[in-house]
């Protein structure tokens, strides 16, 4: 008699055919590259989903005037569910509109604090992978698109790639948008772990402003995210 296998074995496959169907059923045929050209991040490796800013400092302000501190909330808990629902383990910087400041008795010296525990978080974990949701701004209106920067590892770069190929293929078809070190960047400068900032797109520019408020929209980020975390880094984040 043949011995059962249970079906939990098998959640993750099935898990990451479901998010590749949502990946399909909103980009078409790009998304599947993705899914199949690449194995899943391997068990060990904590994903540290950073919202930029937060609480004293709302970041940028978009042209409809909501806070940039929103919009990376709103997208950086809908990337922990698709990865916990991929069997993934995350650890959230924030999950409210918060700072996580230790000292200061100035909000500039509050927000170097919040910076300073950031790091400290990244770097307290085994394992970690760091994915920091931020949104681009410029003077200009007319740009947009998303852009994602790394550390300065190996790692950092060839998961940026990664990424910033799958939002060209996707979401941001015709960008000529390339990934970058992050140089300037104190988060990304002082990380001991592997690390991208994602730019999700321009809240200075009046169409992606409008796009990246909507849930429609910021699903289909998290689920370029997701995707490309899970099923395209196995190879990466064991270099």
């Amino acid at each position: 008699m043949k011995k059962r296998i249970p079906i939990t074995k098998f959640f993750p496959i099935y898990a990451a055919v479901l998010v590749g169907c949502l990946c399909i059923a909103h980009f078409g045929s790009g998304a599947v590259t993705v899914m199949v050209e690449n194995a899943p991040i391997t068990d060990r490796t904590c994903i540290v989903i950073d919202p930029g800013h937060g609480g004293i400092d709302g970041g940028a302000t978009s042209c409809s005037g909501v806070l940039e501190s929103q919009f990376n909330l709103e997208i950086a808990l809908r990337l922990n569910d698709l990865l916990h629902f991929l069997g993934y383990e995350t650890l959230m910087i924030r999950t409210t509109d918060t700072s996580i400041y230790t000292e200061g008795n100035t909000i500039a010296a509050q927000k170097v604090s919040d910076l300073k525990q950031r790091v400290k978080l990244v770097n307290e974990t085994e394992n970690g992978v760091l994915v920091s949701i931020h949104q681009n701004t410029f003077p200009d209106g007319r740009y947009s698109g998303a852009q994602v920067f790394y550390a300065d590892d190996d790692t950092s770069r060839a998961l940026a790639e990664k990424l910033q190929g799958t939002f060209i293929n996707t979401l941001n078809p015709g960008s000529k948008r390339r990934c970058k070190a992050s140089d300037g960047i104190y988060l990304m400068q002082h990380i001991s772990r592997p690390g991208i900032l994602v730019e999700c797109g321009f809240i200075s520019n009046l169409e992606e402003d409008a796009l990246l408020q909507s849930e429609a929209y910021q699903k289909k980020i998290a689920c370029v995210i997701a995707s490309t975390l899970s099923l395209s880094a196995a190879d990466i984040l064991d270099m």
